[in-house]
């Protein structure tokens, strides 16, 4: 018997990865068909390798979490944009420095979520962001704060971006494609807190309630910081007015305007864990 870990008696891959980078140097070696396949970043970004990176996209991120313990999350959505009070006079409009208290609400949310988490063993109801500023800072922030760790699913964009400084590193992550980068979001979800945002917040949003309204995945804990700003941005009341979703679909979600009163809602939600077996009005 050995310590060794491996489970079949064959040379890893990552052996022959150091082997390889110490060939001689010929023309053979050198040339693009020489190199072993998954080095070769050439060969992996080709267009008919887009189902092993969507594969490896989905693959990577969930064996992370699997080994860090992560069991379920709390989703935080919300406005990069969205400055912290601190830094409101920076904010390119007067909306964007009104929406300011959000960014202090985000914090607190995650704080008193993590708060939780860190007490029953740290690896339940993990915070999630997208890594980036605004409102997904204020979430890690938030988790830092109560000194626990939380997750940053990253996008790469044209513009240059970097994760903010509050994401624990190891549960950093960078994506590609936006659909995988959502369905983590989702996987290990119970609950979704969505602060205002632009599209990017809106698409996460109306995404997510269409699965939930579709049966496509179960009820969950679905709370609207900001009551004001997203009434002014969708009228929810005529979609159902006009038949294009039903009343009951109003019930997916609720509006809180604080942490405390998020926490709240999670402790009495009804039907977490349900999923809808038939579409209401249809």
């Amino acid at each position: 018997m050995t310590n060794d870990p491996r489970r079949h008696p064959f040379r890893y891959s990552g052996e022959d990865r150091q082997v390889a980078e110490h060939v001689p140097d010929t023309p053979q070696t050198r040339s693009p068909a020489y190199r072993l396949a998954f080095t070769d970043d050439d060969f992996m970004c080709r267009d008919e390798l887009r189902p092993v990176r969507l594969q490896l996209e989905l693959l990577k991120p969930d064996l992370k979490m699997n080994e860090a313990g992560v069991n379920s999350t709390i989703v935080l959505f919300g406005g990069a944009r969205i400055p912290e009070p601190a830094h409101k006079a920076s904010a390119r409009t007067k909306t964007l420095a009104d929406l300011s208290q959000y960014y202090e609400e985000a914090r607190t949310f995650a704080r008193l979520m993590t708060e939780q988490s860190v007490a029953d063993g740290g690896l339940e109801n993990v915070i999630v962001t997208g890594g980036g500023p605004g409102v997904m800072e204020a979430g890690n922030r938030g988790a830092a704060d109560a000194g626990g760790v939380s997750i940053g699913l990253n996008i790469v964009l044209p513009h240059e971006q970097a994760p903010n400084e509050y994401v624990t590193p190891d549960l950093c992550f960078n994506f590609h494609y936006f659909a995988i980068r959502k369905m983590h979001f989702l996987m290990r979800a119970r609950a979704l807190c969505i602060f205002p945002g632009g599209f990017g917040t809106m698409d996460e949003m109306f995404e997510t309630l269409t699965l939930i309204q579709t049966g496509r995945m179960e009820k969950i804990p679905f709370l609207l910081f900001g009551r004001h700003f997203w009434e002014r941005i969708i009228n929810w009341e005529a979609l159902a007015e006009a038949g294009t979703i039903s009343d009951e679909d109003l019930e997916l979600f609720r509006y809180v305007e604080t942490a405390e009163e998020a926490v709240a809602y999670l402790e009495t939600w009804d039907g977490a864990g349900e999923k809808r077996e038939t579409i209401p009005g249809r």
